[in-house]
């Protein structure tokens, strides 16, 4: 059988892509990886960066080559058989990556060569994938007796399977749940678009009316706009109640076990490891030096955040009170409140705004930010190779004409697609005997399709989160490093892995951009003056309080990581609730089971690094100010934050190239004047 996967392609073939190839390719390729590593231990000459890691790294690519888009596609087009063959390769890629991190001939050879007179002729690049490398050994129980090894290598695979499974667990729980609605007065308040939206889902099930989701696009519309507050509330409880113990709805997917289980076993191999906790594991490979490092900066970003935040939710109750005579705010009305004090104090309406953001105009708008910022020209492919029809594909290219990177563009919210917004790598750029390989990514959204005649018409929050994860893209894409483990966003320090995706959301408040990334949808009619001056005057709008929930969300991660005992029980609402009574300014109702899905760290990259949010927000705020004070399109500041942060990967501290762009360490000020918690 000719298997896809197998295919030196430089794109994935994925209409060839079938169930029944994925374990067979990763068998084959897992087995190809373990035969050089074997070969390349048992020279017998001096070990070196030509006859070790290159081969090393070369095997490995073509694994990473097949992975992604078999992970991206069981994101993406999920179905059962997709899903039983991604779960099936998962505990033998754990084994693996434990494998190779316990392998004393690899470690040892790798330390021959960082003790080696020829290390110093390294690139940087080389040097610091040698060190990354001698510390990622370390971090899979290298010095662990071969007890111990064993004890590691059942916990990464279990922590793998459980992670695979919680996700599987909210992406079932939130597609099971659909409401059928035939009475239209219910819908009161609730967009056109939205409206559309329901209409189409109904007819897909063959019924007449219209069928709510727990799509984000659908909740969030209904959580904003719909007059009918026991609609809210049941959204609401259906959507803060998935995958948990208190719905009686879902409870097939019930996430309580797995948290406490993925906890455990988090807390049990960073003892193995030597940490007191796997809060001080996680730093290991961060910026941040210690867990009080952590904890202070987010208590006290807290704290200077506390008094904003009381404020804003006191203005929300005195206005849902004095105009609509409603005493007591509920957890299904801050949204709704919020909208309509936002709309009668700013006179902004977010469904008007959409009107001026279809992603026909935003879409080339963003394409000429980055033009103006880094001299970058981007060009649509039409032929290529595809998972679904709403799929776009581009090119990058530089001032010189040289092609820097490629990427996949999936917009739009559907059925068996996992929710959120994400970038992912397709192909990482490595350079070397072979050739320069092009860093390739996929850009992933959740937005509200087209419907009808009419283009997509993004709310501005949508904007932001494209630009945010062309952040990321851009990263990855523009990297000049040629050593894969450390180029594009690999080797990047967790914590400043956001810097570039944040960094690139101020275009969103800027005028100058704003006049290139918008227009009406039907007559083209720039962005009217008056509501740009009541956009900017509400980018702030209750901040205090949305940096009063990220932080309720960071502090919650990094302390069940941080204080798990495991003889105690579960300490994970009791936690958040210590949190909340501390910080929180808004009351969260009894039955919600926030943490159910927070999937970022039950199932993401995030555990006990969420912080790394507010962070990265930390750098990328000061990043900014610099070209607040040179031009917002200044070519030099745009070519500066490109050669310093971008082109630059993992290759050096994240420290460092901060330092080399804004030439001093950061302040906490331009973070707390971005969210105008300080002016």
């Amino acid at each position: 059988m000719n298997n896809p996967l197998l295919t030196s392609a430089t794109l994935p073939p994925f209409s060839e892509i079938k169930p029944s190839h994925i374990e067979p390719a990763i068998d084959h390729l897992l087995e190809e990886c373990r035969a050089i590593v074997k070969i390349t231990t048992q020279i017998t000459e001096p070990f070196s960066w030509e006859n070790l890691v290159n081969p090393i790294e070369k095997t490995e690519d073509r694994l990473n080559k097949a992975w992604s888009p078999v992970s991206h596609i069981n994101s993406v087009v999920n179905n059962n058989d997709i899903r039983e063959a991604y779960n099936a390769c998962l505990p033998k890629l754990s084994q693996y990556s434990t494998e190779m991190g316990q392998n004393k001939a690899l470690y040892n050879a790798y330390f021959e060569i960082s003790n080696s007179p020829g290390f110093s002729r390294l690139n940087q690049g080389q040097q610091k994938t040698i060190q990354n490398a001698l510390r990622d050994f370390e971090l899979s129980g290298i010095n662990l007796n071969p007890e111990q090894q064993c004890r590691y290598r059942e916990i990464s695979q279990e922590l793998s399977k459980l992670s695979s499974k919680f996700e599987e667990n909210v992406l079932d729980a939130t597609h099971a749940w659909k409401k059928h609605i035939q009475d239209e007065t219910l819908l009161a308040g609730i967009p056109e678009t939205t409206r559309t939206l329901a209409k189409t889902t109904a007819e897909t099930d063959n019924l007449s009316g219209w069928m709510l989701t727990l799509d984000f696009p659908c909740y969030l519309a209904i959580m904003t706009y719909a007059d009918n507050p026991a609609l809210r509330q049941e959204i609401y409880t259906a959507f803060a109640t998935r995958a948990s113990d208190v719905n009686p709805d879902t409870i097939q997917w019930d996430n309580t076990k797995i948290m406490d289980d993925l906890l455990a076993l988090r807390h049990e191999k960073a003892r193995l490891l030597g940490f007191n906790n796997y809060a001080e594991l996680s730093l290991a490979t961060k910026m941040a030096d210690t867990p009080q490092q952590v904890i202070d900066f987010l208590e006290n970003l807290a704290h200077k955040s506390k008094e904003q935040a009381q404020t804003d939710f006191d203005e929300l109750q005195q206005f849902a009170k004095q105009e609509y005579q409603s005493d007591n705010l509920n957890a299904w009305d801050i949204n709704y409140f919020s909208e309509k004090m936002r709309q009668q104090q700013l006179e902004l309406s977010q469904e008007e705004i959409r009107n001026y953001f279809p992603a026909t105009r935003v879409i080339p708008g963003l394409f000429t930010v980055v033009n103006k910022l880094y001299g970058l020209t981007i060009n649509e492919i039409s032929n290529f190779d595809r998972w679904h029809s709403d799929v776009r594909f581009f090119e990058i290219y530089d001032q010189d004409n040289v092609l820097r990177g490629k990427f996949y563009l999936d917009l739009y919210a559907r059925p068996n697609k996992r929710g959120g917004a994400w970038m992912d790598d397709c192909v990482s750029r490595k350079n070397g005997p072979d050739g320069l390989q092009t860093p390739v990514a996929y850009l992933t959204c959740n937005f509200t399709p087209p419907t009808n005649d009419d283009p997509a018409l993004l709310s501005h929050n949508e904007v932001i989160t494209l630009f945010h994860e062309f952040g990321h893209g851009l990263h990855h894409i523009l990297t000049k490093v040629d050593h894969l483990s450390v180029s594009g966003i690999n080797g990047v320090q967790w914590d400043a892995v956001e810097l570039p995706s944040q960094f690139m959301e101020n275009w969103c408040w800027q005028k100058p951009a704003l006049e290139i990334i918008s227009g009406h949808y039907q007559t083209g009619a720039p962005l009217p003056e008056s509501l740009l001056e009541k956009m900017l005057a509400a980018k702030n709008f209750q901040s205090g309080m949305f940096m009063i929930r990220q932080l309720e969300f960071s502090l919650f991660d990094f302390q069940i990581h941080l204080n798990f005992d495991p003889t105690k029980s579960s300490n994970i609402y009791s936690t958040l609730s210590a949190i909340r009574d501390q910080f929180s300014v808004v009351t969260t109702p009894a039955f919600n089971r926030f943490a159910h899905s927070f999937s970022h760290i039950f199932a993401g990259g995030y555990a006990a690094g969420y912080y790394s949010y507010k962070w990265a927000e930390l750098l990328s705020c000061d990043a900014f100010s610099r070209f607040e004070d040179e031009g917002i399109f200044n070519p030099q500041t745009g070519a500066d934050f490109l050669t310093h942060i971008l082109e630059k990967g993992g290759s050096i501290d994240a420290m460092d190239l901060f330092v080399n762009f804004r030439g001093r360490e950061p302040s906490i000020d331009a973070l707390l004047q971005h969210n105008g918690i300080i002016s």
